[in-house]
Parts: structure tokens; C-alpha cells; sequence
């Protein structure tokens, strides 16, 4: 969000003195964000002139506009108006809706949007239909109008076409006569074109499935035929009626879609197919051109996922040779830090050492030089330098709770020089060869801020400072709750393990006080980092409890040795952390040891089940969102990378799950809820749980969101949820209340 988001109702609260307003569950799930005005989508134009950015509007910060702000100085304004566009209420195809859960977007209105090479037009889909924004007159185009939705859009790199997808096949529009053309054959049921497949954009981070040359005279696109996969049939029940959905979802240890690569030449009538090997049970993880668009790169990641294997491809036959191979006895984590140089050599990432680094290539795939090191892991390599033999990157060097931007030389490396300050947690967005970034910032006490930074770290301009002044929605609150603390525990392996402890509103050491212990837990994210606390955990600090969270065993932004450590058992280590971390608490003074709760979704919420269900568990209530129970009903490539198959791993299988200890559910001690529209964790993983437990007599508690999916959508049904939370844990950590 941005500069005047927050405005319109900031008198009042900087007004009004602090101890007469308290923090609510009716203000925090409120418009404006009580986190001030964020910078969304921040991209500079390509000449570095203009800033552009997405910005929710006052009255709903569901729907985004496009802006623009010019670097030199100079007002925002508004490219967009999403509302003069579409509305808000049109229903999206159920392919853009499921794309759009795949990448975890729940906004409407702009959502994305693409820069012309020459910086002189700008590309947006807008709800199902595409627009061009002219940027010196400010006019826009509409470029399609179509009863299906058109997804995926992009700019070709000469400007002169725009492509995407429409009804599972691939388009290109010529942008000066608008004439159409197909460029794939047309897909329907099962086999489609240039989209990536639900495994792709779920758990490999993929989202397209379709790449322009940089000549702008070829597209490499996929085929994916999903009709071996299995069927799920789904009933999503929503408020107003119940659907039916057949949806292909590879279940752990079944077949996946089967994949092929194509490579088209505009005007030709016949594609070339890659040769992508003789196994076609692999992933498609990440494809590349080379920048003089004379060849084309392709990961191939087997199923097991213990071998990356670099393909170049020759685009004119579709001949590919292994340039390397990366494996791994566990699993090879899939990055975007691969980077081509002109000269045909190119940095890989690779976690050989023990950590992840960077490493230089030559062009035959022989090793020239480490070029990171040390006991720490790179994050991601955000820009290039070829001239200067610079790259930038992000990492947590000095402490896994920080984040900061690096600089290194990659010709003749050395130590690492941070360009960002340490404290707090920063993202960066380099651009030009290093000559600027987009930095944003937050650290426990400063809300997200946003500006343009030359390269060498200082500020150019502010994007969006959102000061923590008499002006922001926070301002009332910003003393009334402590600063996390953090520190360290020490796992059975000697591993260290963060953690973060949020102590209630007016803390007496001399008290005892409940906890909530608030994690996530799985290999996908983290969550003891030094970053803005969430409105949300300062209203349990309100009400009168601890907050903790402990990063166990498994958790992301480690070691091998660390990230590891659950290979072929989740509800192993990761559990044990979480036991070890809450009877650590029951050591200290001012911790009620009996009564201790445990909250978290989607993975968060099977390592909720799971410590609930420990034997002699120092958990006394939990809840659980959205929980796998059994990891043969997850997806394949998810879960396989940590637990093998079902096949291969049937103990492990077995021992992670919940229904397998069920009987040391204590009674009351339960709170289930997930959407009953879920195409991620399949609602069955609910329903098992609660049958177990009926048929035990074991009495829980249960709630159950018609329509919605993996996450919850709106301040409304979120609203609800925290205060259900509540009300739970004030019945189940508070009897003496």
C-alpha cells in the first residue's frame, strides 16, 4: 500500500491518547492496514526513469491500481484505474482462479503488469482481459475482449506482440493490426499448452509454461498431458451451493503429468520437440535462453528429485546435451539463481559444500571458480555485472534472522561487502547492472518501507516511507506492547534453533502467563526473522498471553545439515523441536507450564496435530488449519522431495500419520478448520480426523469455511477465525478467567 492509504482515518487515531485505544480484533481486521501503506509489484521502467508500483485502494484494499512515480522527483499518479476497467464481482475462469491460488494472489483488480523493452508501453491483465498503458499520453488500450479469460501475458522482447493463453492454448497478438494468431495446436481435457502444470506452479515455483526467444522470432512451450493423473472429485461447498470438481491431482506416489518441450518458429508451420531424455516420469523445473537466443536451457529434475541435470538444446533440431548434473542423497532444492553470460559461461547454485553458494561455469560445463563461501547460505542472486564481474545477492549471513543485500566479484571473489545496514530484514530488486535497487525494509519496530537506492546503498528516494509518525494507523499502539526477543535453543544434534518470545501487555515478571506457541514449522518458510510484528500477535499480547515461535529442524534458510534433518520423517525432528522448545518454557517463571497451546495452517497445522498428539505432550490445546494428516494424500513432487513415496518410505509414511496417535488426542484439546473448496490439502485430510475421533467418542472442536480454499480470503471470514481462535484458547489456557 501506499502514501494516502492510510490518511483518511489517521487523525482521529493519532488523537485520541493511546491508553484509550485499545488494540481490537474489529481494528486489526480493518481497512486501512494497520501496518501503514506498503509498496506492492515495485518495478523500475526499464530507461530507469519511472517507478511503477500496485496500490489498494482507500475504500478497499482489496482491489490494486496501477501508479507511477517518476525517480527524479515528482508526485505519484495513477496509470489505472482498476475499477473503470472491470468489476470487482466478475467471475474468473477456473483456470485464472486456480493460477492465482497457486501464486497465492488473493487481490483483484491489477495485479500484475509488464514494462516494454523500450519503456514506452506497459502490458496489464486485468481480471481475464489484457490493456496497454501508452506512457507518455497515459492512454489505454484494451487489447482483448473474449468471453474465456486470457492468463499469463507477456510482452515480446521487441515490443511488437503480446502473447498468453487462452482456453489452454497459446496466442500471439500483433500489437500495430491486432491480428491473432494460434501458435500451439488447441488444447482441451487433459492436454494442454503452454501452461504449467498444477505441480509445477505448486510446489516448483513455476508459474508459466511458455518462453519467448530474445529474438522475439521463437517461443518454447510445453505440452502437458495430465490423463494418467489421478482424479480427485472434489465437492466444493460453498454458502450459497454445492459444485462438483474433478481435479487431477498426483497424489503422492502416483503418476505425474507427463511433460514434453516444443520450440516454434513464428511463421512456420511445424515446432521442434526437445529431447528431454528417455524417462518421461522428470520435472520441467526451469527453462532458459541464452541471450543471443541461440540456445535453450533446460533443468531437468528426475522424480526421485536427488539429480538436476543442466540441458542445452539446440532450438533449430531440438538436440540437447547434459552441460552438468547436480545430486544429491536427499533431495536437490530448485533455485532461480541461474544466470547466463555472454560469453556462454554461467553462476549455478549449489549446496555441495554444506551450504547453498554460488559457483562460475564455463561454457563446457567445467568448474572455473567458487564464488561464494563460508558457513552461511546465499538467499538469491539478484543482478549481473559482466563489465565490472559484480553480482548482487540477498542472504542471511551473520544471523539467520537477518536478511541484507550483498555485493561480490565473481571474477576474482573475496569477502562479501553488504550494501544494506544490519538490524532488520531486507528484499531487494537490482536492476542495471547494479546501478540501483529497490530496497524494503522492516525490522520489529519499523513498518515496511520501500524506496530506490543507488549501488551503493543510499537512498535516492522514498517509494514509500510509511513514517511511524502521529499520521499512521499504528501510532496509538507503538509503546503499548513489547519488542520480540530473541534467542536461541539447542536441538538433540547440537543444531541451533531461533526463536522469538512476544510478552503480554503490561508483563510482570512476578505473574504466570499461558502461551500460544505460533509456527509453521515445514520446509517452505520460516518464521523467526526480524521483521514487522503482525498486528495479529500484538492482539494476543492484548489479551494476556505469550507468543512463541521456534524455527525447528527442517525449516528453510539453513544448512544441509539443518534442512536435512527430516528426510523421510516429518513428525520426526521437527516435532521434537517444538516438544523441546515448550518445555523449555515450562522452565521459566513466568510460563503457566499447564497450559501451553499450540496454533498453525496448512504444514503448521500437521506439526499442531502432531504435538497434540505426542505422548505426555506439553501442549494442553491446539488448533490446526488446513492439516495434511497422511502425506500420501499431498501432491508428488512436495512430497516426495522430503518423505521419498509411499513405496519406498512406508515407515516413515506410517509414523507421520496423525491417525496412527491419534489416541493420545486429549479430550477438548482441539480445534479443526480448513475451506471446503481446498484443491491443496484435499478436504479428506479434515474429514479422516474428524471420523477417527467421532468413532472414539473424543469430543473437538470444528469450523468449516464454505467456498474457500487453501487460504482465507477477506477481513470478514479472518475476523472470525481470530476471534473463534480466542475464544478457544481463553476457554482452554484460561480456566481461572
Amino acid at each position: 500500500m501506499m502514501t494516502g492509504v492510510a490518511m483518511a482515518q489517521a487523525p482521529a487515531a493519532a488523537n485520541a491518547p493511546a491508553e484509550a485505544t485499545p488494540l481490537t480484533p474489529q481494528r486489526v481486521f480493518a481497512d486501512p492496514d494497520l501496518s501503514g501503506p506498503r509498496a506492492v509489484g515495485v518495478k523500475l521502467s526499464p530507461d530507469g526513469e519511472l517507478l511503477t508500483f500496485l496500490k489498494p485502494k482507500e475504500d478497499n484494499a482489496h482491489i490494486q491500481d496501477l501508479w507511477a512515480v517518476p525517480v527524479k522527483g515528482g508526485e505519484p499518479y495513477r496509470l489505472i484505474d482498476a475499477d473503470s476497467l472491470s468489476s470487482p464481482d466478475k467471475a474468473l475462469s477456473e483456470a485464472e482462479k486456480a493460477r492465482r491460488e497457486r501464486m497465492r494472489v488473493s487481490a483483484r483488480g491489477v495485479v500484475a503488469y509488464d514494462w516494454s523493452d523500450d519503456s514506452k508501453s506497459i502490458l496489464v491483465p486485468l481480471d481475464g482481459d489484457i490493456y496497454m498503458v501508452d506512457r507518455a499520453t497515459k492512454a489505454v488500450k484494451r487489447l482483448t475482449d473474449t468471453p474465456g479469460d486470457e492468463v499469463d501475458a507477456k510482452l515480446s522482447p521487441d515490443g511488437k506482440s503480446a502473447s498468453y493463453v487462452r482456453d489452454q492454448t497459446l496466442y500471439v497478438r500483433d500489437l500495430a493490426s491486432g491480428a491473432e494468431t494460434q501458435v500451439t495446436p488447441k488444447g482441451e481435457g487433459a492436454v494442454s499448452y503452454a501452461t504449467a502444470e498444477f505441480i509445477a506452479q505448486e510446489e516448483l515455483s513455476r508459474y508459466t509454461g511458455y518462453w519467448w526467444s530474445p529474438t522475439a522470432r521463437q517461443i518454447a512451450y510445453e505440452k502437458s498431458d495430465e490423463s494418467g493423473v489421478k482424479v480427485a472429485e472434489r465437492v466444493e461447498i460453498g454458502g450459497d451451493g454445492v459444485t462438483t470438481a474433478d481435479q487431477r491431482y498426483p497424489f503422492a506416489g502416483t503418476p505425474n503429468a507427463v511433460v514434453e518441450l516444443y520450440i516454434k518458429t513464428l511463421g512456420q508451420d511445424q515446432p521442434v520437440k526437445v529431447d528431454l531424455g528417455n524417462n518421461p516420469d522428470i520435472y520441467l523445473a526451469r527453462v532458459n535462453w541464452s541471450k543471443d537466443g541461440k540456445a535453450l536451457y533446460v533443468q531437468r529434475l528426475s522424480r526421485d528429485q536427488k539429480t538436476m541435470d543442466l540441458l542445452r538444446v539446440d532450438p533449430a533440431t531440438g538436440k540437447s546435451n547434459v552441460v552438468l548434473s547436480e545430486t544429491s542423497p536427499t533431495w536437490v532444492e530448485v533455485y532461480d539463481d541461474f544466470r547466463l553470460l555472454s560469453d556462454g559461461s554461467f553462476i549455478w547454485p549449489s549446496e555441495r559444500d554444506g551450504e547453498k553458494h554460488f559457483y562460475l561455469y564455463g561454457a563446457d560445463g567445467k568448474l572455473i571458480r567458487q564464488i561464494t563461501h563460508g558457513d552461511w547460505p546465499v538467499d538469491a542472486l539478484e543482478d549481473v555485472n559482466e563489465k565490472t564481474g559484480d553480482i548482487w545477492f540477498t542472504a542471511c549471513k551473520d544471523t539467520p534472522t537477518e536478511h541484507r543485500l550483498y555485493k561480490v566479484n565473481y571474477k576474482h571473489p573475496g569477502e562479501p561487502v553488504a550494501l544494506t545496514p544490519a538490524g532488520g530484514w531486507w528484499n531487494a530488486s537490482v536492476s542495471g547492472g547494479g546501478k540501483a535497487f529497490i530496497g524494503s525494509y522492516s525490522d520489529p519496530q519499523t513498518p515496511p518501507q520501500t524506496a530506490l537506492y543507488d549501488g551503493n546503498g543510499k537512498r535516492l528516494r522514498w517509494i514509500e516511507e510509511n513514517k511511524l509518525d502521529a499520521s499512521h494507523p499504528y501510532y496509538p499502539y507503538k509503546d503499548e506492547y513489547s519488542a520480540p526477543q530473541f534467542g536461541e535453543l539447542t536441538a538433540a544434534d547440537g543444531e541451533k534453533l531461533e526463536y522469538y518470545m512476544l510478552k503480554p501487555k503490561g508483563f510482570d515478571p512476578a505473574k504466570k502467563y499461558p502461551v500460544i506457541v505460533s509456527i509453521y514449522g515445514g520446509p517452505a518458510a520460516k518464521t523467526v526473522t526480524k521483521t514487522w510484528v503482525s498486528p495479529q500477535l500484538r492482539l494476543l499480547q492484548e489479551a494476556g498471553y505469550i507468543v512463541f515461535s521456534l524455527d525447528n529442524r527442517g525449516t528453510p534458510g539453513r544448512s544441509v545439515k539443518f534442512t536435512r534433518s527430516i528426510y523421510k520423517q516429518f513428525g520426526g525432528p521437527d516435532i521434537d523441536d517444538q516438544i523441546m522448545g515448550a518445555k523449555w518454557l515450562q522452565t521459566l517463571p513466568y510460563v503457566d507450564a499447564a497450559h501451553i497451546g499450540i496454533e498453525g495452517w496448512s504444514q503448521g497445522g500437521f506439526v499442531t496435530l502432531m504435538a497434540l498428539t505426542a505422548k505426555d505432550t506439553p501442549f494442553a490445546a491446539g488448533r490446526a488449519g488446513a492439516p495434511p494428516t497422511q502425506w500420501a494424500l499431498y501432491d508428488t513432487a512436495y512430497t516426495e522431495r522430503y518423505m521419498s513415496t509411499p513405496q519406498d518410505n512406508p515407515t516413515g509414511y506410517a509414523k507421520s500419520d496423525v491417525l496412527n496417535r491419534i489416541d493420545n488426542l486429549k479430550p477438548d484439546s482441539l480445534l479443526l478448520m480448513q475451506g471446503m473448496a481446498d484443491d491443496n490439502v484435499q478436504f479428506a485430510n479434515s474429514t479422516r480426523v474428524m471420523l477417527a475421533l467421532q468413532k472414539k467418542g473424543v469430543p473437538f472442536e470444528l469450523m468449516l469455511y464454505p467456498g474457500e480454499r487453501h487460504g482465507l480470503k477477506g477481513n470478514e471470514r479472518n475476523l472470525q477465525r481470530f476471534l473463534l481462535d480466542l475464544d478457544f484458547f481463553n476457554r482452554k489456557l484460561k480456566p481461572q478467567d
